[in-house]
């Protein structure tokens, strides 16, 4: 098999990513997509197809990339999320499939609410904001970032998308929601802690750290959300947060105590905890 044919090339990046990725086959599949501009039909249609130099050189260099650890989303430039398609930077997390299950509940919950109040804190690349709008054009939906580059990008993948009715703006947590009150907030903060041993190895080398990592173990800013959250949710408002495998316990706990009711705790896609929610009655 030729190492410049379609099929040659993505058997060659399979055995070169064999040992360093748990997809390799679609690694390999996607950087070529990638540098022939082609969908995964394409390169399925045309495996014998003799590439240019250019164009196998490019595809080369992309797997060098890849082989050293470099998260694929970063390489391309695009990650798929709710079956759509998101620009990311290294400014902002890859968001992940998991992560779909926090959409999921909101809108199990809340489908039947034709107006509906919500905020996306730390929104990122926008994933969760969007992808909640793309299901209900109805809704308004408020997403904030503290770094200026998210907001930017989140702004951008609104307009690809054609969900330019979300709201995005710049605020560190709630600093410039002012008096708004929500429904729904969501939120997907930081949660790891500065010493796990998980922040050298993988993807989560090449994300920003601030977006990653909370002090008090990684509850820092859980805490602080869930405090100041009480401030903005409307009476019977919910919060909803994905959290670190190991945190579920010690969120539900901290929910309860600032007076939240019905604390609990959903799985993700591989089966650990990791989306916990509850609702706040205001005070009469």
């Amino acid at each position: 098999m030729q190492i410049n044919t379609i099929a040659g090339l993505i058997n060659y990046g399979q055995q070169q990513l064999a040992q360093r990725s748990d997809s390799a086959k679609l690694d390999a599949q996607i950087l070529l997509g990638f540098v022939l501009d082609k969908a995964r039909s394409y390169l399925l249609t045309w495996p014998e197809k003799t590439l240019p130099k250019t164009n196998v050189q490019h595809y080369l260099d992309l797997l060098q990339r890849r082989i050293a650890g470099e998260p694929i989303a970063y390489i391309v430039g695009v990650q798929e999320f709710w079956s759509l398609p998101f620009r990311v930077s290294p400014a902002t997390l890859i968001p992940r499939p998991d992560t779909e299950v926090l959409v999921e509940l909101v809108l199990e919950h809340f489908a039947q609410h034709n107006t509906l109040h919500c905020l996306d804190l730390g929104t990122g690349t926008g994933a969760i904001a969007l992808a909640l709008a793309s299901e209900q054009p109805h809704w308004t939906i408020d997403a904030v970032d503290f770094s200026h580059d998210a907001v930017a990008l989140a702004k951008q993948n609104a307009v690809d998308l054609g969900l330019s009715q979300v709201n995005i703006f710049h605020s560190n947590w709630f600093s410039a929601v002012n008096e708004r009150t929500y429904d729904v907030i969501v939120s997907n903060p930081p949660y790891i802690d500065v010493l796990d041993k998980h922040l050298h190895e993988g993807d989560v080398r090449y994300e920003p750290e601030s977006a990653l990592v909370a002090d008090e173990q990684g509850f820092g800013d859980i805490k602080h959300i869930a405090q100041q959250a009480r401030g903005f949710l409307s009476s019977q408002g919910a919060l909803f947060f994905e959290h670190g495998f190991e945190q579920a316990e010690g969120v539900r706990k901290l929910l309860t105590t600032l007076g939240y009711a019905n604390a609990q705790t959903v799985k993700d896609f591989n089966g650990h905890d990791r989306i916990t929610w509850a609702t706040y009655k205001i005070a009469n």
